[in-house]
């Protein structure tokens, strides 16, 4: 079983978690049956964390753990969001008035199968409603026992303070790997700071550190990565694939998988960095998990970060329209 950790000052999980969108969104559907038992095996390889978001399908995606979860439910740790206005099974913009969260929230329960969210974060900031007011507002679901904690995505630093001083934040999510390493000039050490957890998506750098990223047009049209990711673009993609060249190479070097390197590099950023790499199969999920126990040298960490320095990346991490929903502060 793998070890535990903290988010924040109270909220016990695996030292790994689960990211769900893919069972159901962005990469195109899994079969549900099998995706029941992925989660299932994640719980019986001892993780606790499995995140999820109303607009994962949308709505599909909490279905799909209040199916395999209902039973098992003092088991696992539940994370989703809010903050999207979905209209036609898209997201049109964003929305944290506090009477769309306490809809949002009355539905995600109902399609979790739960009277309780473990853990909820604000998807995007919202521009023309105050952090203080969304703050307030969860502060108020924590206090009724519909919400137990609350957390940030994509969130800067200057909110993450702003909302703390309303009520305590728990974790704070946003992208971050070996390869994007934005967060780390003012949000983590805000973090560090604040006592808040920080949870990585996308820690294997678009699939760039685990040596399976293709090129946008290689993907079928439904899935994301086939018009929506510029890092899997022409030039992005060819600069991409060179600058993360390291990590494989160090992998083949110490017997692991580039994936496992990425993620054990995650791992020892931190006590308080719990990242959420998504896996469809059964054989990916172990080979994720088996990173835990994968501990690099002080030689190795100093080879990686030197050879990949913050701003690596090639492209912008979404298109003009998503980017502009991302929190300036």
């Amino acid at each position: 079983m793998i070890a535990q950790t903290k988010l924040g000052a109270e909220l016990t999980v695996s030292r790994l978690g689960l990211g769900c969108m893919g069972f159901s969104h962005a990469y195109g559907g899994a079969d549900k049956a099998t995706a029941i038992v992925t989660l299932h095996r994640a719980l019986d390889l001892g993780c606790t964390l499995f995140d999820t978001a109303e607009y994962y399908g949308p709505f599909v995606n909490e279905e799909l753990l209040g199916a395999a979860f209902f039973d098992r439910r003092d088991r696992v740790v539940i994370a989703t969001k809010f903050g999207f206005r979905i209209e036609g099974g898209k997201a049109t913009g964003v929305d944290s008035r506090p009477a769309h969260i306490r809809e949002v929230v009355e539905a995600s329960l109902r399609r979790l199968r739960t009277d309780h969210i473990d853990l909820l974060y604000q998807h995007r900031v919202d521009p023309a409603v105050p952090i203080e007011e969304v703050a307030g507002t969860v502060g108020e679901l924590i206090a009724a026992g519909k919400v137990r904690f609350l957390g940030l995505s994509e969130a800067s630093a200057n909110t993450i303070r702003r909302a703390h001083a309303v009520h305590p934040v728990s974790a704070v999510q946003s992208e971050y790997s070996l390869w994007e390493r934005g967060v780390e000039a003012a949000v983590l050490p805000a973090l560090r700071e604040l006592g808040i957890g920080f949870v990585p998506f996308s820690p294997l750098g678009r699939g760039f550190l685990a040596g399976a990223a293709k090129r946008a047009e290689e993907y079928p049209v439904g899935d994301f990565r086939h018009s929506k990711d510029p890092r899997l673009q022409g030039a992005n993609f060819d600069a991409n694939v060179k600058a993360t060249k390291v990590a494989r190479k160090i992998a083949a070097e110490i017997g692991a998988t580039p994936g496992q390197v990425a993620l054990a590099w995650l791992l020892a950023q931190g006590e308080d960095v719990v990242p959420i790499p998504g896996s469809r199969t059964i054989a990916h999920l172990e080979e994720n998990f088996a990173a835990v126990d994968l501990h690099l040298s002080a030689e190795v960490l100093k080879k990686l970060d030197a050879a990949l320095p913050s701003g690596t990346a090639a492209g912008a991490r979404y298109l003009p329209g998503s980017l502009a929903m991302l929190d300036k502060g």
